[in-house]
């Protein structure tokens, strides 16, 4: 049984009110709700009950509660003792693109002063990992977003990542000093999922600026993204962190278009009540000390962005 349910139980004992110890926690109340009932099924008794217009610890209940603070003592104590050790988990909730191209270098950096640390990346969908880091399920989250994910949750931008519109080099568009929304009328795309945040921004734009497109692939894998590029069925919208080396090798060429609403950051986010342990806020360090300059071979882009 997850530690934040004994957690949740003492508040909502302590405060008589499933509302109010939400708003305490920084739940949502239906949240809190769930983790009793789960509690009260592990036990199989009830742990509360109606009485009047409020609510008292049944019998069971008040045996637990004593239990409980018993056990979160020692919790709270073994935070202090064990949190000057370098091992436990960090778990961490990201996107494909992010797990594949962005972490692990950082992931090595963490890995070298905690050896003994054990680390989960757990890839998801935005909703997923948003619902998982409000139960206490992941240390954090990391996304790809142009704002922060939840205002119930405590979220940092750690960098801007570019977006790079990429082709194949032979491809026409290559050839101009600026491509704007006309130029791309009527194009075939190789899009990511529909979940995917620059996407939608994309399709946002070019259809409030009744730019006619076609979505030629639908695909959930960057790099399958990318192969269907090189083979010239298509334009595709990706993060520099995706594309990079094929563009340093020649693969894939990025055309110089840039626009103000179709732009993203990494945003890390954790529940506003979340101890941080030692290895969590190193990791946090060496996110935010990760800013590599742009490659030469984005000059044209970025310049374009500064238009």
């Amino acid at each position: 049984m997850d530690l934040t349910y004994f957690q949740t139980f003492r508040e909502v004992a302590q405060l008589q009110s499933f509302t109010r110890a939400a708003e305490k926690l920084g739940y949502a109340q239906s949240s809190v709700t769930t983790q009793i009932q789960k509690l009260e099924k592990h036990y199989g008794v009830p742990l509360f009950e109606r009485f009047g217009k409020g609510m008292r610890l049944t019998a069971s209940g008040e045996a637990l509660l004593k239990i409980t603070a018993q056990m979160l003592e020692l919790y709270e104590e073994s935070q202090e003792t064990i949190g000057r050790h370098r091992g436990g988990t960090l778990s961490i909730g990201t996107i494909d693109s992010l797990a594949s191209y962005y972490l692990p270098p950082v992931i090595q950096q963490l890995r070298s002063g905690f050896p003994e640390l054990a680390i989960r990346l757990q890839p998801g969908s935005e909703a997923q990992m948003i619902s998982s880091v409000k139960e206490g399920e992941l240390d954090l989250g990391l996304l790809l977003d142009n704002k922060p994910p939840d205002s119930s949750l405590r979220c940092m931008a750690m960098k801007e990542e570019p977006l790079l519109l990429i082709t194949r080099p032979d491809h026409p568009l290559t050839q101009l000093a600026e491509v704007g929304l006309e130029q791309l009328r009527g194009s075939e795309w190789i899009m990511a999922e529909e979940s995917c945040n620059y996407r939608n921004m994309l399709e946002s734009v070019l259809r409030a600026h009744d730019i006619p497109y076609r979505v030629g692939f639908e695909l959930g894998n960057p790099e399958a993204v990318k192969r269907c590029v090189m083979a010239g069925l298509g334009l595709a919208l990706l993060p520099r962190m995706v594309a990079e080396e094929e563009v340093r090798r020649g693969e894939l060429a990025v055309l110089p278009f840039a626009h103000p609403d179709i732009r993203l950051q990494v945003q890390l986010f954790y529940h506003p009540k979340k101890w941080i342990s030692q290895a969590m806020r190193a990791f946090i360090q060496l996110l935010q000390a990760e800013s590599p300059p742009a490659p030469e071979s984005y000059s044209a882009a970025r310049a374009a962005r500064k238009l």
